[in-house]
């Protein structure tokens, strides 16, 4: 045998083993990443801002500041900010967090293949679910990773979190669920449930994927508890899968009508039931929720499986539904329990504004860049409250109104939330007044 066959018997032999060994090292984690990356992408936007400055800099909230304030031109900044996204099908539909594109000029999206960066729209968002959906301008055929499924998720699954911290790159971590429902106060009123990790989600993940051990599309990262070392919170596909036909045709989300009036239980229908419910307490006429033969006086348990213990609670749940989507309820009615299924419609034209008329008692006009009130029903809460023909609606909770289109869709967001807080203006004095 000669020195040159030794040498070729030699280098076979080498890639042989080479081959063994990365046929051994590819773990499960290595092929959903491999499965998954292509369709993370990075995301750059661009905000512009506007500031007054005083020549009196240093003096803080001064009287020389605010005399110089309305002087002097204000002074553009451009500001940018990075996150992570995951495109969800071929023609460029980008799913991420709204916070990652807040009042973004531009957006810059960043694919895996180190391409020059791409431009991309916004197509909607939501604030309160915290999801956007983008579109890459330029036409063609993108890499995408479709919604999976998140409700048969386990405790203790292996997850893996895609994203692009601070613009390095793809990072990836790994780590377990350790709630599959985990529900968060966002503010007074609203609360949302997350898939809770303990993978490391750092800031610029935001918007990436979280992915079971198979690839598939599970959650959208959206926050880490800063109080707590090791704990991240996801959005479930699931509850992005219910909202993202409308955000891609109607740029937001549209509020399925239900046709109830709840309230609380009492503390001795909590004590005897745990959790407790919500207490239907009226039913529209002719309403999806009559239709499908829910009664006043059931108590609802669970929406969709998921357990409802305060009106709060119920609404909450509820705005990630959409028109036409079904919903089974889980209810009490006497002693027995039993389950309805109730498929949602479109609000009815004109709902709001009879929603108010009904509930705070007060109808609208709109003036001249004002939301005016036109007529007060006799007995009703807004009477009892000291509100008057003429009175301006200047905020409905924080959201300013001045139109009736700005008082509808802010009232869409908050029906069923009783008290609502409404800001007032009378001869150029706010008062906030609680109806009903």
């Amino acid at each position: 045998m000669n020195k040159w066959r030794l040498i070729a018997y030699f280098i076979v032999f080498a890639l042989f083993c080479s081959s063994s060994l990365a046929a051994e090292r590819q773990t499960p984690v290595v092929a959903a990443v491999a499965k998954a990356r292509a369709a993370v992408v990075n995301i750059r936007t661009e905000k512009v801002v506007q500031r007054r400055n005083s020549p009196f800099f240093g003096f803080g909230d001064s009287i020389f500041d605010q005399f110089f304030r309305g002087a002097l031109p204000p002074r553009s900044y451009k500001t940018q900010s990075l996150g992570s996204g995951v495109i969800i099908d071929a023609d460029g539909h980008i799913l991420t967090n709204a916070h990652v594109v807040d009042k973004a000029s531009k957006i810059f999206i960043a694919l895996s293949d180190n391409q020059p960066e791409l431009e991309a729209k916004l197509v909607g968002t939501d604030n309160r679910i915290d999801l956007a959906i983008l579109q890459i301008i330029k036409p063609g055929d993108y890499p995408f990773l479709p919604p999976g499924r998140s409700d048969d998720l386990m405790l203790g699954e292996t997850i893996i979190a895609i994203g692009n911290p601070l613009g390095l790159g793809h990072s990836i971590t790994t780590g377990i669920v350790s709630s599959v429902q985990r529900r968060i106060q966002i503010d007074q009123n609203y609360s949302s449930l997350f898939i809770q990790t303990d993978a490391l989600i750092n800031p610029g993940n935001s918007g990436g994927p979280l992915i079971n051990i198979n690839g598939e599309l599970i959650g959208i990262n959206t926050a880490i508890a800063r109080q707590a070392q090791g704990i991240g919170f996801s959005v479930p596909i699931d509850t992005a899968k219910r909202v993202l036909g409308d955000l891609i045709d109607y740029g937001r989300v549209r509020r399925g009508f239900l046709g109830i009036t709840i309230g609380a239980v009492s503390n001795s229908f909590v004590q005897s039931y745990g959790d407790g419910g919500v207490l239907i307490e009226a039913i529209e006429t002719g309403s999806p929720a009559r239709r499908a033969d829910l009664r006043e006086a059931d108590v609802v348990l669970a929406v969709d499986a998921v357990p409802v213990s305060s009106p709060a609670q119920f609404h909450s749940l509820l705005q990630t539904y959409t028109p036409s989507d079904s919903v089974i309820f889980t209810l009490l009615r006497g002693l027995q329990q039993l389950q309805k299924q109730v498929t949602l419609t479109p609000l009815p034209t004109g709902y709001e504004l009879s929603y108010s008329r009904r509930v705070f008692g007060f109808e609208l006009i709109q003036g001249r860049g004002r939301l005016l009130i036109n007529k007060v029903v006799s007995g009703s809460a807004a009477e009892q409250a000291g509100i008057r023909r003429g009175d301006q609606i200047f905020k409905v909770g924080e959201d300013k109104v001045a139109t009736i289109a700005a008082y509808t869709n802010a009232i869409q967001y908050r029906l069923g939330q009783q008290p609502l807080t409404f800001t007032v203006v009378r001869d150029n004095v706010r008062y906030l007044v609680k109806l009903p």
